[in-house]
């Protein structure tokens, strides 16, 4: 049975996937490989996820966690500060085209997000699991999912189907299952669909129905 906590493991897993080759592309740019160009392109979209993640954090997981544990939160909401400002540095490094730096930005930025999402995966999202009922834990995740323009949904599901593996792909489909209205989630199937090739078989399998 999937539990709210999974879609915040599964996208975290996403971030990490795609930070990682945003990283290794830069790098790679720094050493005159030109065709890592590509995947820096990634940046300002992957910079939207992150920022709407953030935000839902603060605006519906960070209050509910205030109520059982206080003062836990305002260590991770100063993180999402110093992800906007390593970002705002990669960013305006590789608009500069200065290649050099913009390999520093994003070593600096992969690290402190790899730090980040880890510290919440064992500490705040455990805390929050074991200490918050099933169904303020479900509201929350309402909340945090609001942040997301409903016209860059279908974006956002491409993206992430596209960077996470089987196991996160289950979990996650099957909470908007039950999550999505009908007709909202016959859009998402489709993006899943184009997005997983011949695993969409694998993923048939696994979740029967679908």
């Amino acid at each position: 049975m999937v539990v709210p906590v999974d879609a915040i493991r599964s996208i975290h897993n996403a971030f990490r996937k795609d930070m990682a080759q945003i990283d290794a592309a830069a790098l790679d740019l720094a050493r005159g490989n030109s065709s890592a160009a590509i995947v820096l392109t990634r940046l300002p979209f992957f910079s939207e996820v992150l920022d709407w993640h953030a935000k839902g954090e603060e605006a519906g997981v960070f209050p509910a966690l205030e109520k059982v544990a206080p003062d836990v939160a305002w260590a991770y909401e100063r993180d999402h500060r110093g992800l906007d400002e390593a970002y705002g540095n990669l960013n305006r490094s590789y608009t500069d085209r200065d290649l050099l730096q913009t390999a520093r930005a994003s070593a600096a930025l992969h690290f402190h997000l790899k730090i980040h999402l880890a510290k919440e995966d064992a500490h705040l999202y455990r805390i929050f699991a074991e200490r918050i009922p099933l169904t303020e834990q479900k509201k929350a995740l309402g909340i945090m999912s609001a942040s997301v323009p409903q016209e860059r949904f279908l974006e956002m599901v491409e993206w992430w189907i596209s960077m996470v593996g089987q196991t996160d792909r289950e979990n996650i489909i099957r909470i908007w299952q039950m999550v999505l209205p009908p007709q909202v989630f016959a859009e998402v199937r489709e993006v899943i669909q184009k997005v997983t090739g011949n695993d969409w078989i694998e993923l048939t399998r696994r979740i029967p129905g679908l």
